[in-house]
């Protein structure tokens, strides 16, 4: 039987426009960006010119450190442009579609043949290893060092997050492939987190893993969490990362020869008319899904991922390739109330029961009448102050991390205090619950990524 975690410490953020379990169709976006920045501390060197042919699985860029670490291109067409900017930094390489992708053919022999490194050397080479993360400083894995672990969650707890369940049906046999893949790159165990109570007993039934189920409110599906409270990262350590389609894409190389990045992506959020799951491509525009599909007259703001650390997007922008999920919330702008803050409602969500939305969350008369409908948009809703040593982060952090001290240690640059505070093991999306609550209004998730990159620049 799976061990069991109960995270106490956490908050779920009741959103309106959660993903109906249906897959809706739209047409294929023309054109596919690969952007640089959306793969964190690579520095690209490109490998094509506009005109140039690509098919899916060809290498558009390398990085400059690792010279072996391809990108390449998701479908099959013609470069259209190599878009710079300041300094002539790349800024992306766009893509013509063709409408049947054609795909580059790698000679992959059967999964037990191969050794670990040969395993390696295929994934550098397909591009697929640049969904394997590691932690510390929560960057594509290193490929010269070995984790002592690696770790995989089947579930995502963020705010209308896509049901994996659903998301995976069919997909377990490559999902297992992928997991034997990774068997090869580590001495370690592979850990993964399955929510207690899932309906689904397919995750339970992959072989080489060790499974620990996790019950509590959000963030109880991130790797992070699960990570601090099965195995920490001390200093010196290093464990990697994986999403579980992301595993799917590594199986399915292994098993077909080919690199075919297709997957379900969950369309969200209280703005959007019919709320379900869409086959696409990373890079590709959301436009061919949005359009038409959102309530008008209003300011929108798209989001490539979830509420809490997705990246805002415009509606013809392009979807990043760790996303699971689109969505779309009322801008804001237009949004004009009296006294603010201080009027008293029955619509608002408050995380310190401010309003009287809390009288009405009872649970009996949420079966008479239904949940209650927040009403949402994309506005701060204050102002940057002094940070507040309130304890306020501590209620919907469940790491074994003092938050307030480690974002103070972080700010500071002190890289001593940071090591001895737990930075080793937290990314970014860790904070991004604190950020919601914090009252300070400060940038927690930019504060912890300006000081991880920081902390590698100085002790790598």
């Amino acid at each position: 039987m799976a061990n069991l975690i109960k995270i106490k410490r956490g908050l779920d953020i009741e959103i309106n426009g959660k993903a109906q379990e249906t897959v809706g169709s739209a047409m294929h976006s023309a054109t596919i960006a690969m952007i640089p920045d959306h793969y964190h501390g690579i520095v690209p060197k490109i490998m094509v010119k506009p005109g140039d042919k690509v098919k899916a699985g060809t290498p558009v860029f390398h990085d400059k450190t690792f010279g072996n670490m391809n990108f390449v291109s998701p479908v099959s067409g013609e470069v259209l442009a190599v878009n710079r900017g300041e300094r002539r930094k790349v800024m992306s390489i766009t893509i013509a579609r063709e409408h049947r992708i054609e795909y580059e053919k790698f000679d992959v022999k059967p999964l037990h043949s191969l050794s670990g490194d040969e395993v390696k050397a295929l994934l550098l080479q397909a591009g697929l290893w640049v969904y394997i993360k590691q932690r510390p400083f929560d960057i594509i894995a290193n490929p010269n060092n070995a984790p002592k672990a690696i770790f995989i969650s089947s579930f995502d707890s963020a705010p209308l997050a896509p049901n994996n369940d659903f998301v995976m049906r069919g997909k377990f046999g490559d999902f297992q492939a992928g997991i034997d893949a990774l068997a090869k790159l580590t001495t370690g165990k592979i850990h993964l987190g399955i929510k207690a109570g899932s309906k689904s007993n397919e995750f339970r039934m992959v072989r080489g893993v060790e499974i620990t189920e996790f019950q509590g409110a959000h963030p109880a599906g991130n790797v992070g969490v699960q990570i601090n409270h099965i195995d920490p990262v001390n200093k010196g350590e290093t464990v990697w990362t994986i999403g579980a389609q992301d595993v799917v894409f590594l199986g399915r190389f292994f098993n077909k020869g080919i690199v075919d990045l297709s997957r379900l992506v969950a369309y969200t959020g209280p703005e959007v008319v019919e709320a379900q799951y869409y086959y696409t491509l990373p890079g590709a525009s959301i436009e061919p899904i949005v359009k038409g599909n959102v309530q008008t007259g209003i300011p929108l703001r798209y989001i490539s991922g979830n509420v809490l650390t997705g990246l805002q997007v415009e509606a013809d922008g392009y979807i990043d390739p760790y996303a699971t999920q689109i969505t779309v919330l009322d801008e804001g702008s237009q949004t004009h109330e009296f006294m603010g803050w201080a009027m008293p409602r029955f619509d608002r969500f408050s995380v310190s029961n401010l309003y009287f939305t809390k009288l009405l969350q009872n649970p009996m008369l949420e079966i008479a009448t239904g949940k209650i409908k927040f009403k949402w948009d994309a506005r701060v809703v204050g102002g940057r102050r002094a940070m507040i040593m309130s304890g306020e982060y501590d209620k919907v952090f469940p790491f074994d991390i003092y938050p307030e001290y480690l974002i103070k240690a972080m700010l500071a640059e002190n890289i001593d205090k940071m090591e001895n505070l737990g930075a080793y093991e937290v990314a970014p999306e860790d904070f991004a619950l604190c950020e919601f609550v914090d009252t300070s209004k400060l940038p927690l998730q930019q504060i912890v990524r300006t000081a991880l990159d920081y902390m590698k620049k100085e002790l790598e």
